[in-house]
């Protein structure tokens, strides 16, 4: 992918296996995890997120399978900041080519006190303690102060330079429970470099649930106020209404990344088969409304819309399918919607030139057909079409019993 001078490149870090699997309701066997993780790096992710090894054995040789075998990218395993965690992480990506371990423990009040059960001070020790465990086993260490958008600036600030002077290179900020706003977002990013200057020695990442549906729009407005890394799923899949979608950012950054000075290292043309194969793995079927990869993103109904891409695809399409592997491209849809354009465009796929008394004889039948029918597939223009030509002079008075 060309990129301008000056661009700078945005890490895509991936978290499908880890974040992605806890979907309630998804259960990904080893073998899939191992086909979408080269899936993955196939696509040019930065970085993988392979697992919570402390989960159980099972997640231990899991973890460990894909960091022996992909070589070309990051394997990162999650680990709480707990000394027998770090352990057992660094242990599961001994073997990987470009190992990291992700800490995380809780930053606001509301987690901190109702569910730790630690003052702050502890916290801040059991995260330096931990990362500096992380980066004497493995190096690269990234550190998630997890709800840090509803965590006291202050001690979030405070965590945050704890990390960073034990050894982190990556802080990650989570929205845990999909709660700020893009405009929040960007004060807070800019409040934390004012406050911690040496974080702008490391990479800032940003992790954003989708709850009230801001994922992508925080991730974007993360990147304009410095952040260098997202976290993201396949599908937006995980915990309740899901993660930041891989497929939005990474096309919207693609749209919009020249404007902005980024650029990531994604090979888009191979998300609509990644799409494809995580929601097959998963059971968790994609929105038709799905943005990028939904059935309907590059499907037109209306007859205005038709008439547009008919014309020229960009009057309605901000992408072209083809960018990213979509096996279809544009698709006209015919209905009750649709107008003259689209079903001569359709007409003539299938093999029939129709003048203008033709198919307006072949329109008057083909909108009583659509009063009774949701689409119009190719059948019925064939139907129609060889009705016309059969009595072309009374198939558009006659529509009774048509097709």
């Amino acid at each position: 992918m060309s990129t301008a001078p000056q661009s700078q490149k945005v890490q895509i870090f991936d978290t499908t296996l880890r974040d992605g699997e806890q979907s309630a309701g998804v259960l990904f066997s080893a073998a899939d995890k191992l086909e979408i993780a080269r899936a993955l790096a196939a696509l040019g992710v930065d970085v993988i997120e392979a697992g919570f090894p402390a989960a159980s054995p099972a997640e231990v040789a899991v973890v460990s399978c894909i960091a022996r075998e992909l070589r070309d990218v990051g394997v990162c395993a999650l680990s709480r900041a707990v000394p027998a965690d770090v352990e057992v992480a660094a242990q599961a990506i001994e073997h990987a080519h470009k190992p990291r371990i992700h800490v995380f423990i809780n930053a606001s009040d509301a987690q901190v006190v109702h569910q730790l059960h630690k003052s702050r001070q502890e916290v801040i020790e059991l995260a330096q303690a931990s990362v500096a465990l992380a980066v004497a086993r493995v190096g690269e260490v990234e550190f998630s102060p997890m709800d840090a958008t509803r965590a006291d600036p202050a001690f979030l600030a405070q965590l945050v330079r704890a990390a960073l002077a034990a050894g982190a290179k990556v802080i990650n900020i989570p929205d845990t429970v999909g709660f700020i706003l893009p405009t929040q977002l960007c004060q807070l990013i800019a409040e934390l470099y004012a406050a911690v200057p040496e974080l702008l020695a490391a990479t800032l990442s940003f992790h954003g649930q989708d709850d009230l549906g801001l994922a992508t729009a925080n991730a974007l407005s993360a990147v304009g106020a410095g952040a260098r890394q997202l976290e993201v799923t396949v599908n937006g899949i995980g915990e309740r209404a899901g993660n930041t979608p891989l497929e939005e950012v990474v096309m919207a950054l693609a749209v919009h990344g020249p404007r902005m000075g980024v650029h990531t290292d994604v090979h888009t043309r191979g998300i609509a088969p990644l799409s494809a194969l995580v929601e097959a793995r998963s059971g968790m079927r994609v929105a038709s409304n799905k943005a990028i990869v939904g059935r309907n993103a590059f499907r037109h109904a209306s007859g205005i819309h038709q008439d547009g891409v008919l014309k020229h695809r960009s009057t309605y399409e901000v992408i072209d399918p083809a960018s990213i592997g979509h096996a279809h491209g544009t698709e006209i849809v015919l209905g009750k919607l649709s107008g003259r354009a689209g079903l001569a465009s359709r007409a003539h796929a299938l093999g029939y030139a129709l003048g203008a008394a033709e198919l307006g004889a072949a329109y008057a039948l083909f909108q009583a057909l659509a009063d009774r029918k949701r689409e119009i597939g190719d059948a019925d223009v064939v139907a129609l079409c060889e009705r016309v030509r059969e009595n072309p002079a009374g198939a558009g008075r006659d529509i009774v019993g048509a097709p």
